[in-house]
């Protein structure tokens, strides 16, 4: 933990490199080439300091096409957070604000909502929690259920027994145990532009897995704000549940 703070805070202490972190939380998801043009700057300086905030986790990057859009990372910021801010304001910090709007300023043509965690675990050990219906059901509080197959229909079921499913999709894509997405949406629900669709990516990095997630063609605002504030806290309860067996009290999202 040492080691990635002081990664966060030496990547924080240049102003060039702040500055690209604030033309993220203006437009995330930019490309080299859309950083270098809105502050003037050349690509070899940008890609070395885009780097330094790379290895700080305070920028991910997801491929689309022949482009690397760049997103902000809140991770670092949350675990700052907690450690110095909200062990001492825990009723009124329970989380910043600006964490949550840095995810929703994203272009229409973009993945509209990208967070990554890192977890002390192996792909296959995510994987497994990702897809098993009793350990989604430990830190998520629903059961994810499917064969996992491409094309397969897949259900996030409640956990009391009464089977209800609160969101119903597709397997696009299952290439165990590094990439999965899925459609998402209500049982019921009538979304006329589609369901939206959530990708998970699973890297290892050393010791650790990096878990990108990307929830995208979300309907509103309201969508947006929703998957912003959910994603952390089930990702967050996912990697406490994984590296040590427990499990957080977070507020309930699907």
């Amino acid at each position: 933990m040492s080691d990635e703070m002081d990664r966060v805070f030496k990547a924080l202490s240049d102003a060039t490199r702040r500055s690209l972190l604030d033309r993220l939380h203006e437009n995330n998801g930019q490309t080299l080439s859309e950083l270098c043009s809105g502050l003037g700057m050349a690509r070899q300086s940008a890609t070395q300091h885009l780097g330094l905030l790379e290895a700080a986790n305070l920028v991910s990057t997801v491929r689309r096409g022949r482009e690397k859009l760049h997103y902000l990372n809140p991770v670092p910021l949350h675990e700052i957070e907690q450690r110095w801010i909200d062990k001492f304001e825990r009723p009124h910090l329970r989380a910043l604000s600006a964490l949550k709007q840095r995810a929703e300023n994203v272009m229409s043509a973009k993945p509209e909502f990208v967070y990554t965690t890192y977890i002390e675990a192996t792909p296959a050990m995510v994987w497994q929690a990702l897809t098993d219906p009793e350990m989604s059901a430990a830190y998520w509080g629903h059961s994810n259920v499917s064969d996992w197959q491409q094309g397969s229909a897949w259900e996030h079921r409640r956990i009391d027994g009464s089977g209800t499913d609160d969101v119903v999709g597709t397997v696009v894509e299952a290439q165990a145990p590094h990439r999965l997405v899925v459609t998402w949406a209500g049982p019921s629900e009538e979304r006329p532009q589609g369901p939206s669709r959530v990708t998970f990516e699973l890297k290892p990095l050393g010791g650790t897995v990096q878990l990108t997630v990307t929830h995208e063609n979300l309907r509103d605002d309201t969508e947006l704000r929703q998957a912003a504030g959910g994603w952390p806290s089930v990702l967050s309860n996912l990697k406490t549940y994984l590296e040590t067996g427990k499990t957080l009290s977070l507020p309930a999202w699907s």
